[in-house]
């Protein structure tokens, strides 16, 4: 699901402290600009360091590059919002709406994300440590060989894979205790594309209309196998051990779930 990562050829730092969003984003698309004349002639990629980062929005927003980025603090909403290639880590959490509309890229964050994370995401992957918010992978949609990833390590809030056209959502469950479902109410509500596993008991009223259960096929464990291995390598923690009878696949029971309510 992912190729090699080109290997980091320089290092910059910029130290967000007291600088309005757009200043800081300006500085970024600055240093990428300066860094791709270079990265073009050797096929490396620049590796930028945001120092003092508190509540910045819209970082690496719209950003084409192959930069790596990695965000110590706490960014605003619309982390990599549009994103077209970049690998960007955080030292913690993230906010609301990270991975918005992304194209490609990886958004790995060392702590919990908010609400709508991969909104209407379009391809790229996001994996985050613990938890996330309400709405996640809203609008969520492929493109012929582009299919956007969300894997989530903790529990996730209602609506989750709500409009879901396309992708894939992994929910792993990790601290979730007393048999309590890692996962919210509305599960897949207007879903009409794409898969989502869920690792953890989910009861039939968490579910929204518009989608089934399923039997895991060979190609859904290799698939879970390699997102899991990838994300304990990511986030250094000690290897998962789980039953497949934990998990629970879900997809759409029909393309067109509103159908009669807008074509006649």
């Amino acid at each position: 699901m992912s190729s090699p990562a080109p290997a980091l050829r320089s290092e910059v730092t910029i130290d967000a402290a007291g600088l309005h969003y757009r200043e800081l984003n300006d500085r970024i698309v600055d240093a990428v600009r300066r860094d791709e004349e270079e990265a073009e002639r050797s096929g490396q990629r620049l590796s930028l360091n945001l120092s003092g980062v508190c509540g910045q929005r819209y970082i690496a927003c719209g950003l084409r590059s192959s930069v790596h980025i990695h965000v110590d603090g706490v960014p605003g909403n619309d982390l990599a919002a549009f994103a077209d290639g970049p690998t960007i880590t955080t030292a913690g959490n993230v906010q609301d709406a990270s991975a918005n509309t992304m194209n490609t890229g990886l958004l790995v964050v060392q702590g919990s994300a908010g609400d709508i994370l991969g909104y209407a995401m379009r391809g790229g992957e996001a994996f985050v440590r613990d938890n996330v918010g309400y709405r996640v992978g809203i609008h969520m949609k492929s493109f012929e060989d582009m299919v956007p990833v969300i894997v989530v390590g903790g529990q996730a809030g209602d609506f989750l894979g709500e409009y879901m056209a396309g992708g894939l959502i992994l929910v792993l469950g990790r601290g979730a205790t007393g048999g309590c479902s890692p996962v919210g109410d509305l599960v897949g509500t207007g879903m009409h594309g794409g898969t989502i596993y869920v690792r953890g008991p989910v009861d039939d009223a968490q579910l929204g209309k518009e989608v089934g259960r399923r039997p895991l096929e060979e190609a859904d464990r290799k698939t879970i196998s390699q997102l899991v291995r990838r994300y304990v390598e990511y986030f250094g923690i000690d290897a998962l051990t789980f039953d497949w009878d934990e998990f629970t696949k879900l997809v759409p029971v029909t393309h067109r779930p509103y159908g009669q309510l807008y074509a006649y």
